[in-house]
């Protein structure tokens, strides 16, 4: 689930350094993209949510459709990488596209994006944790752990400190590792019902209950599966042959990303059996209180408690990880918008590790006030805190995916280059399939984020768009940043120009 800035990983003095070229061929880049990704944390923590309020059995399929809308998605974002190679980030695509406005305004919709997604991790890590904990007789409230862990991250952010590479890697190995034995012994066995692959990828099943439906739930939580897999372009300037070796990451990452969700959900649904899915998910993981519950309960059963163990041992380092990448990227964008001149300037201050000491400050400040605000108030840190904040970032993110699918039709229509399907219609069918699923995400919003009025049914297809007053200003959010980005950079003139240099040069 990570996405980072370019400097997400480096102090912010270090921009002014070359990054190794050539050093990085395709498998390097999707071995670094889909560590990043975590996909442990995604199967985790989505899947058991959307079988239980989606399509059941039918998730994997909705994996695959998923992941082939994000497919031709990746048509135009790669073939804009070919003019862009050492870009990192979404918001440049659509400065260089649209506009510096623009491009501003996306900056601060994904702002919002990543804020959001490290308070959701802040979340899951504490259900996790005190779960994780409880087991081995320490029986803490969730809030304990994750601010723990924040104080841990908002330390090592000051003093520069990222996860390298390196260390994603061997953590993807593993999550990968287990995640297939898990899924092999599951499948092996055959579970209660066998294979019902028609009850898990035929159409009829995957589309089940329409859009507005369960089917919307299930697309919706897929969705929120593939943040990260963007972050190909930031490695261009490191690599051999950009031109073709980002484009190609970009498939691979996606096709990747995509089967290995589709395969271990379906050893899920094998292990449960199909029809039976909703009472095992709901057993498994306590009402979803716990939603690693049930791989965990699947995996002890098919397998062992030793490989549940070391599933859950990898399950927070990789929530460790998401929050430190989440954190630095965050604490950059602060930064970035400060040193362009569209936040105050003193947003750029960075102190003697080249940490940006304000942005790094303000990150923190909002995480532990919105999670002392949480656990004043008595709320879930999953149904409430992961599940409300987890929302808000997916629509954020397919709002600015739907905007640079739109920079990429606009750039080459006045730059030239490239094919009519590459910058027009993958482009522009992406805009229309995004477009469903940013309705889907929002319509559906009140199930998502667990935030329907009082006496309506979320799950019933009627009650779509029906939210309460909290329900409006989540889902309302990524377009009121949005908003007040291009304001803020209509009212800073050339100073934002900077900005969207930064990133794009």
């Amino acid at each position: 689930m990570t996405h980072q800035t370019p400097a997400a990983g480096t102090a912010p003095a270090a921009r002014d350094s070359a990054l190794r070229p050539g050093r990085l061929g395709v498998l390097g880049i999707v071995f670094f993209v889909v560590a990043a990704s975590a996909p442990l944390i995604g199967i985790t923590g989505a899947v058991p949510v959307a079988m239980l309020l989606g399509t059941g059995a039918a998730v994997p399929g909705a994996y695959l459709a998923v992941g082939l809308t994000l497919l031709l998605f990746s048509v135009g974002y790669a073939t804009m990488s070919r003019s862009m190679t050492n870009s990192g980030a979404f918001f440049a695509y659509v400065g260089k596209g649209l506009g510096v406005r623009a491009g501003v305004a996306a900056a601060f919709a994904a702002l919002l994006a990543y804020l959001t997604i490290q308070l959701a991790i802040y979340g899951f890590f504490g259900v996790v944790v005190s779960g994780f904990a409880a087991g081995l007789g320490l029986d803490l409230p969730w809030y304990v752990w994750s601010i723990l862990v924040w104080a841990i991250v908002s330390a090592l952010s000051l003093l520069s400190v990222d996860v390298g590479a390196k260390v994603l890697g061997v953590m993807l190995v593993l999550e990968v590792i287990v995640l297939l034995v898990a899924a092999i012994a599951m499948l092996a066995n055959g579970g209660p019902e066998g294979w019902m692959l028609a009850a898990s990828f035929s159409p009829d099943q995957v589309f089940a209950g329409g859009f507005a439906g369960t089917a919307g739930i299930a697309l919706a939580f897929a969705f929120a599966s593939f943040i990260g897999f963007e972050a190909t372009a930031i490695y261009g300037e490191e690599a051999k042959d950009p031109k073709r070796t980002v484009p190609l990451a970009t498939y691979i990452s996606i096709v990747v990303i995509s089967v290995l969700f589709a395969i271990v959900s379906f050893a899920m649904v094998t292990g449960m059996g199909a029809s039976q899915v909703a009472d095992r998910v709901i057993e498994l993981s306590g009402g979803l209180a716990d939603p690693a519950g049930v791989l965990f309960g699947l995996t002890e059963q098919y397998v062992g408690g030793w490989l549940t163990v070391g599933m859950g041992i990898l399950v927070i380092t990789s929530l460790f990880a998401g929050l430190l990448a989440f954190q630095n990227a965050a604490s950059r964008y602060f930064f970035a918008l400060g040193r362009g001149g569209v936040l105050p300037g003193a947003v750029a201050r960075t102190n003697a590790a080249g940490a940006p000491v304000v942005g790094v400050a303000i990150t923190s400040a909002v995480a532990l006030l919105v999670m002392i605000v949480f656990a004043v108030a008595g709320l879930d840190p999953f149904a409430n805190l992961f599940s409300w904040m987890s929302s808000v970032t997916v629509i954020a993110i397919v709002l600015v995916e739907i905007l640079v699918s739109a920079a990429v039709i606009r750039y080459f229509m006045a730059h030239g280059g490239g094919t009519v399907w590459s910058t027009k219609i993958a482009p522009g069918l992406s805009i229309l399939a995004l477009g469903v699923g940013l309705y889907l995400l929002m319509s559906r919003f009140n199930l998502l984020a667990g935030t329907a009025p009082e006496g309506v049914d979320p799950s019933l297809p009627e009650s779509a768009w029906q939210l309460n007053a909290l329900g409006w200003l989540l889902v309302l959010l990524p377009f009121v940043l949005l908003a007040v980005g291009y304001v803020i950079a209509r009212t800073g003139g050339r100073r934002s120009e900077q900005l969207v240099k930064d990133f794009a040069s």
